[in-house]
């Protein structure tokens, strides 16, 4: 036990963080420390760690504890952003279900998620993230350049590659990579937005806004790897999070899982395929026992699935 005037507080973790693993930080330093008083350090906690003593006063100990969490991310906005998808109303009106605002629904989340982050963005649009295994310094789920606000979840396997080819610096992530994608795509128009996701390799979701020309585009990788759902809250606002359950409790039967494979951009007005953006995209009722209303399919190809693992 360590003594009541020592409280364990956060501190910055400067060493490299596996994505799926969570180091926590815990410094615990000891002030005005007479030699005569003896003070229990508990060497016996996990992966604790003793610093150098800095001098005859002060004690530093860093302990590190490592559990799996995975990040989360949420996006809402209102219909001034992007219009309610069609799809989606005539699912949730084919089968009526309780619905929650979209403040519950980012209540619920904040609420629900460990260190979870959220930010008013304007008037029209809230986001949400948590961010547990991630440097302070390179953050991998957040970023914001120029008014571009990203949300990422995943990884990219040809990061280095794209690093060079935009101009980044080695230590750039993925986050920061999407970002100039996106501005790559919105100032070189009428470049095709299918470019801005077709040449990325891994298994990732992501959400862009610019708040300068209020654009919206939200992607999934190939392969579906990172789910990635989206639904209508019942205060008309669209909500995109990887945690279904989360969305079906505000969304109902208002609720998709997003197509693998595509994006959705409100600059070219609506939902593509990147790999076949000339390929029409239809939505197929789900059936009355599955938690969504509906599942997209891209013409050609199979039915795109809900993602549940």
């Amino acid at each position: 036990m360590l003594p009541q005037h020592i409280t364990p507080t956060p501190s910055l973790c400067p060493y490299p963080v596996h994505e799926t693993t969570v180091m926590i930080a815990c410094r615990v330093m000891i002030i005005t420390m007479a030699k005569s008083q003896k003070v229990p350090i508990p060497l016996s906690l996990p992966c604790a760690k003793p610093r150098e003593r800095r001098g005859k006063d002060t004690l530093f100990f860093f302990f590190f504890f490592s559990f799996r969490e995975k990040e989360k991310m949420l996006g809402i906005f209102s219909s001034s952003v992007m219009s309610p998808p069609e799809e989606l109303v005539v699912a949730g009106s084919r089968t009526p279900s309780p619905k929650t605002t979209a403040g519950k629904l980012l209540n619920r989340f904040v609420e629900s998620k460990p260190l979870a982050v959220s930010m008013q963005v304007g008037e029209h649009v809230q986001l949400a993230y948590t961010h547990h295994n991630q440097s302070p310094w390179y953050p991998r789920s957040f970023a914001v350049k120029d008014e571009i606000f990203c949300l990422f979840e995943g990884a990219l396997d040809n990061l280095g590659s794209l690093r060079q080819q935009y101009g980044l610096a080695k230590s750039a992530t993925e986050v920061i990579l999407v970002i100039e994608a996106y501005k790559a795509l919105r100032d070189r128009a009428p470049y095709p937005a299918n470019r801005v996701v077709c040449h990325l390799s891994g298994n990732f979701a992501f959400i862009v806004f610019d708040k300068s020309t209020s654009t919206l585009f939200v992607a999934s990788d190939q392969d579906g790897k990172v789910p990635l759902y989206w639904g209508i809250t019942a205060d008309g606002y669209v909500a995109f999070a990887d945690d279904a359950d989360l969305l079906k409790g505000s969304c109902g039967k208002s609720l998709a899982s997003f197509p693998q494979g595509c994006f959705y951009s409100t600059a070219v007005g609506g939902l593509r395929c990147y790999e076949n953006p000339k390929n029409k995209i239809t939505a197929v009722p789900a059936e009355e026992e599955e938690i969504w209303g509906a599942f997209f399919k891209v013409e050609g190809s199979a039915a795109v699935l809900a993602a549940t693992e």
